[in-house]
């Protein structure tokens, strides 16, 4: 049996021996790399923290003391240490997250995917400790990059007010978030990671002055009153103790002895203090360190030993199509910049950014800055393009309403993993855009259904130089063309049937194709169906209403949640222009949808072809009865 296989929980690692708890960590390694290899995951982040994992759990007693995970992808090991060792389903339906999950258990306090929110909740967990006079710790681990966030900074000048409130914040720092962590902070603690320890220093000094006969311990007490004049001399960690955290380290993150010790000082302290360890993303495997983009950040199901992909190749991604043709639109646009919070590859402007590099910027996790430097681009002459992931522009709704909506900027937002995204779970669906974005004015939203719309909507979005503009698109491949036979207004009309149609499909991006199939189940029925694709989904199209009042009744099949979505929005459109055909909305429900593939939430949710189209055929069934029903009551009342 390995050691491994004997931690059912964190008290196991404690009477570990210092050659066990190494051990340990060679067994975690090997684990992860064949466990993450079979299911696909976070591989690098986790090989990473391994021994930082370790040395946090011998520390301190979870889950009295609360130890937090900023981000949370980083957590593979804090699941193997708390006895969660079964990772044949990771991020499967039915097996574990691939972040904390409070439902699996006790020692997951939060379950945010997010960055650069965990320092706030281990501000509040402390004080709400304090006010109820409950023991324990609250420990914060929180990246380099997710340090770029404003959010953590807003925490952080906080935290430092209360000197006397006990918090320790643990940074994580490998030099990257998805890719090499930038900016001034990245600066400084890039300064903090080359300089040797000033502590040794001033202990050095303390010794040899008060030995000194009679002046010793006079000169002494000066220089420790000029104290944060060595600091800064010998390691400039004063952007911190500026603050009024007490600073510890750097410590090598990949000694479990070390930082086990830093962290048990850290205990002692009456205050906040930030533990700063350096760790190296994908350590011990060699691929991943090999990997010069994102040092093996995700990866798909592989070969452990070769890392060749195990799964079926699909067709192109959504995203390289976008960032092909971003790069042809530079070519032809000087005025064409992009802008990324830290995900220049996942994105897809990694080309953009070879092309043309003095046009593109990574600003780090910082979505909300991402969108006003966007709005000052705009205003300064040039066409920015901000490519985020759908759910990391909710972060900067205040921004693109008041910055760049209000100041009617011309910056196009593209959106990465819009809708279900399945494996990541509830906080990376990009569900909410569609109804967020709809109330921002003189926004205008695409959601193309193939790759042929994707670029021509992109060169029709930075055309747009008066207002800002939105394309949003999934994570999945893109399926094959779907060509439009007709044009109604600004609508691509799909199908049309040779009889009097009775329902309207209108498809939302890549639900297009799963209304073509729900109209062809619907006229197996005998029912006739219109299918369009309205292209840009807000504003309303003005043909619309007008379409809608040639049929019995209208469906609207989005990939976006229900409420307030882009149903309710041709909902409205209908009611304003006085044609009163009902509108079926068909959606993703308010909640957080468990983490599965894509096509068992959308099968789970009841987005497919076969359910809409007999929950189509039962609404106007039930809508015959109503209609014949009081008919034959008024004819018995004339009788």
């Amino acid at each position: 049996m390995t050691i491994l296989e004997t931690i059912r929980g964190p008290r196991d690692l404690k009477a570990l021996s210092e050659a066990e708890v190494g051990q340990l960590a060679e067994e975690i390694r090997e684990f992860l790399v064949h466990a993450v290899s079979r299911t696909g995951g976070h591989l690098g982040p986790n090989l990473g923290v391994v021994e930082l994992s370790i040395a946090l759990h011998r520390a301190f007693e979870s889950p009295v003391d609360r130890i937090l995970w900023d981000t949370g992808h980083q957590s593979y090991v804090h699941k193997l240490l708390t006895g969660r060792q079964d990772f044949s389903k990771l991020r499967s339906k039915g097996g574990l997250s691939g972040y904390p999950s409070r439902e699996e258990s006790e020692h997951d306090v939060i379950e945010n995917s997010h960055a650069s929110t965990v320092l706030g909740w281990a501000d509040g967990l402390a004080k709400a400790r304090d006010v109820q006079r409950e023991k324990g710790h609250v420990v914060a681990v929180i990246g380099d990059g997710a340090l770029t966030g404003g959010m953590a900074w807003e925490a952080l000048n906080n935290i430092a007010a209360a000197k006397d409130r006990p918090l320790i914040i643990v940074v994580n720092d490998n030099e990257r978030s998805y890719a090499p962590t930038i900016g001034g902070l990245a600066n400084h603690l890039a300064t903090l990671r080359t300089t040797d320890g000033y502590e040794k220093v001033l202990a050095w000094g303390k010794e040899v002055l008060q030995r000194t006969p009679v002046v010793g311990n006079t000169v002494y007490e000066a220089l420790h009153g000029a104290k944060k004049g060595f600091k800064d001399a010998f390691a400039p960690q004063g952007l911190f103790e500026d603050l009024g955290l007490k600073y510890v380290g750097p410590i090598d993150g990949h000694d479990v002895r070390a930082v086990e010790s830093a962290l048990r000082r850290a205990k002692r302290f009456h205050g906040p203090v930030l533990v700063h360890c350096l760790t190296e993303k994908g350590r011990g495997y060699e691929p991943a360190l090999a990997h010069e983009e994102d040092h093996f950040h995700t990866v798909g199901v592989m070969d452990p030993l070769t890392c060749a992909p195990l799964a079926p190749a699909g067709g192109p991604s959504w995203t390289s199509v976008f960032g092909e043709e971003i790069v042809r639109i530079g070519e032809e646009r000087e005025d064409v910049v992009a802008i990324t919070a830290a995900m220049l590859h996942p994105v897809g402007l990694a080309k953009f950014a070879e092309r043309f590099p003095g046009r593109v910027w990574d600003v780090g996790i910082a979505e909300q800055h991402a969108a006003v430097s966007a709005a000052g681009l705009a205003t300064g002459g040039l066409h920015p393009v901000v490519a985020v992931y759908a759910t990391f522009l909710n972060r900067a709704f205040d921004q693109l309403l008041m910055d760049v909506a209000l100041h009617r900027c011309g910056v196009t937002f593209v959106l990465d993993r819009a809708g279900v995204t399945g494996v990541d779970g509830a906080s990376h669906n990009g569900m909410w855009d569609m109804s967020i974005l709809q109330v921002v004015p003189g926004l205008r939203i695409a959601a193309p259904r193939d790759a042929d719309q994707l670029r021509a909507q992109l060169r029709e979005a930075v055309a747009v130089d008066d207002a800002p503009t939105l394309i949003r698109f999934p994570k999945e491949s893109v399926g094959p063309a779907v060509p439009a036979v007709d044009r109604v207004g600004g609508l691509d009309v799909l199908h049309r049937s040779a009889e009097a149609p009775e329902v309207l499909l209108v498809g939302v991006g890549v639900m297009a194709p799963v209304c073509l199939q729900a109209a062809e189940l619907l006229e197996a029925r005998g029912i006739n169906c219109t299918v369009v694709d309205p292209r840009w989904v807000k504003p309303v199209d003005p043909a619309l209403p007008g379409l809608a009042a040639e049929h019995r009744l209208v469906a609207v099949v989005e990939d976006n949640s229900r409420s307030a979505g882009v149903g309710s929005a041709i909902a409205l459109a209908l009611g304003d222009a006085e044609v009163d055909v009902p509108v079926r909305r068909f959606g993703i429900p308010e909640q957080f949808l468990a983490h599965a593939k894509r096509g068992e939430v959308l099968a789970d949710i009841g987005l497919t072809p076969v359910e809409i189209a007999g929950r189509i055929s039962g609404s106007l069934a039930v809508g015959e009865e109503r209609s014949n029903g009081p008919r034959t009551a008024s004819k018995e009342k004339q009788a």
